[in-house]
């Protein structure tokens, strides 16, 4: 079983739209709404393919009903905070090509109170857990040394932690020895504080930050796939997506299927490319069960050139 956090969750509207002119009146050709949160995803993804999850998050207002409706319609087992403030609602614009404009809200406030909650909530219902997932960003309120506790706190327990965040929630998770990270090349990037132009330098920036207190990091690198390193070996894997209709949450998939296939090693990297791959070619952010990711296409080695280039090398602070 699979527990995951995620303390600024969201209701998602994807809207269509033939094209996205600055200052104009449009129309869409098709919306739709779903619960999101980072956590949430990764939570909806395993439970869609068979894994026990139970997703803990706070809710409040009446997106945050909308949310817990959502789910309970979805039979995925939660465990809710009621809070103040209402949650948020974010919006993503995706044209034909695949290009995806998000406009995430910044979310409520948390109190020391609701933080402290939901902590609580956590560690109450780890029993029989393998894996601890703190995903996402924090709300205003929270410290930011909140998935380092909970990462100390679920290691005393036997639960390993992944962390998916960005930033300088990210960094200060490290101080928690977390059994992976899960950064995207932009965040890994911003966290060593360099472009990040060859998979060789993802590698590199890769071994910094297990250095500074990650066991593994799985870096999602896009349309070049993802790599794992952690203490014996960097794995390097891709596979070709035949059309891309919107990359939000193709993260959350590849993190899901990490864990899905194991959370360790070739069989978990095969996996989470898979998962991401199917995640792209599927509008809003999870794919269907009835998607069963196809592997045949997967190329995995651990002899890559660390001289390729990144299609789309990672710059700090983008």
């Amino acid at each position: 079983m699979i527990v995951t956090l995620t303390l600024n969750p969201s209701v998602d509207r994807t809207v269509v739209v033939d094209a996205l002119p600055r200052g104009a009146v449009i129309r869409s050709r098709r919306a739709w709404s779903e619960p999101s949160g980072k956590g949430v995803n990764v939570a909806l993804a395993l439970h869609r393919h068979g894994l026990p999850a139970t997703a803990v998050l706070p809710v409040g207002g009446a997106v945050g009903a909308q949310l817990s409706d959502m789910l309970g319609r979805m039979e995925l087992p939660v465990r809710v905070v009621t809070i103040r403030d209402e949650i948020r609602s974010n919006i993503s614009l995706v044209e034909p090509d695949g290009t995806v404009t998000k406009v995430n809200e910044p979310g409520p406030e948390l109190g020391a109170d609701e933080t402290e909650a939901l902590v609580r909530t956590v560690l109450d219902n780890l029993a029989g857990a393998a894996w601890l997932a703190c995903c996402g960003s924090l709300p205003v309120g929270v410290p930011v040394e909140v998935y380092a506790r909970l990462a100390r706190a679920a290691r005393d327990r036997g639960v390993r932690v992944a962390v998916d965040t960005s930033g300088e929630p990210l960094r200060a998770s490290l101080a928690g020895r977390p059994d992976l990270v899960a950064p995207n090349a932009d965040e890994l990037a911003d966290l060593v504080g360099r472009p990040l132009r060859t998979l060789g330098e993802v590698v590199d920036a890769a071994r910094e930050v297990r250095a500074l207190g990650a066991d593994a990091v799985l870096a999602s690198l896009g349309a070049d796939g993802a790599l794992l390193v952690d203490a014996e070996v960097a794995l390097y894997a891709e596979a070709p997506a035949a059309r891309v209709v919107s990359a939000v949450g193709a993260g959350d998939a590849a993190l899901a299927g990490f864990l899905h296939g194991g959370g360790r090693g070739a069989p978990a990297l095969r996996t989470a490319v898979a998962w991401g791959t199917a995640a792209v070619q599927h509008g809003g952010t999870l794919f269907p069960a009835a998607a069963e990711p196809d592997q045949t296409a997967l190329l995995l080695r651990d002899d890559f050139d660390p001289t390729r280039p990144l299609r789309d090398p990672a710059a700090a602070g983008r």
